[in-house]
């Protein structure tokens, strides 16, 4: 009986020295995406940091996209025209899709994946504000983000005032590639008919009260 007990009271100890063990050899689940500081080393080395470079030789903006792999993660016109924010969410967008492959600097830099490398899970804006390009994320195309007030003006091709700026920059969050000079021309004329005809509004070419709301809280264009 004795034996038996000792028998007993070994393999309980075994058991729970084995489940010890195995609980501590377990790997630790990485934290879901880089640090703000391994995403500034990669920009520091890709373009010493500076979200409006262009070098020129096909590479834009901060994490020097080419053309057809910022189109890949949804990008629109170029990167080095768009948002800090917008550049710091397609960034995440392209290291959830292939990790950190796609920049050299990243091997260089020995910057290594997690958990969320090539997980294929789609980022929200949200998400991607930490990265620490440009502050506040911009806006997700379409319903969203706070509404100026319409300045009471219908404008039309030719015109020049600040109200006009600040409807080329929120064209921005769509793509459009303004440097915001305030003044309508062939430009805004285009992006004022996409925006019309994307959420059935008469297509006159006047930047109205309807098309001003609707760069706020419509359909994106195109």
């Amino acid at each position: 009986m004795i034996q038996n007990r000792r028998r007993t009271v070994a393999r309980a100890l075994l058991l729970a020295i084995a489940a010890m063990g195995l609980q501590l050899t377990t790997p630790t689940v990485a934290a879901a995406d880089p640090t703000s500081t391994a995403w500034a080393k990669l920009r520091n080395c890709e373009s010493s940091g500076r979200y409006t470079t262009n070098t020129g030789n096909g590479y834009y903006g901060a994490y020097q996209f080419d053309q057809p792999t910022w189109r890949s993660v949804g990008g629109q016109g170029r990167p080095d025209q768009a948002t800090p924010a917008e550049q710091d969410y397609r960034a995440l967008y392209l290291y959830r899709m292939r990790g950190w492959q796609p920049w050299q600097c990243a091997g260089m830099l020995k910057l290594r994946g997690d958990a969320d490398a090539r997980s294929k899970r789609v980022p929200t804006y949200a998400e991607s504000a930490y990265i620490g390009g440009g502050g506040q994320p911009a806006p997700p195309p379409g319903p969203g983000g706070p509404r100026p007030a319409w300045p009471g003006v219908v404008y039309s091709y030719g015109d020049c005032a600040d109200p006009l700026k600040t409807f080329q920059l929120r064209m921005n969050t769509f793509g459009y590639g303004f440097t915001g000079t305030g003044c309508y021309y062939d430009k805004t004329r285009t992006a004022v008919l996409d925006l019309q005809r994307a959420n059935g509004i008469k297509d006159s070419g006047l930047l109205g009260p309807k098309t001003w709301d609707a760069a706020w809280t419509g359909k994106p264009p195109r």
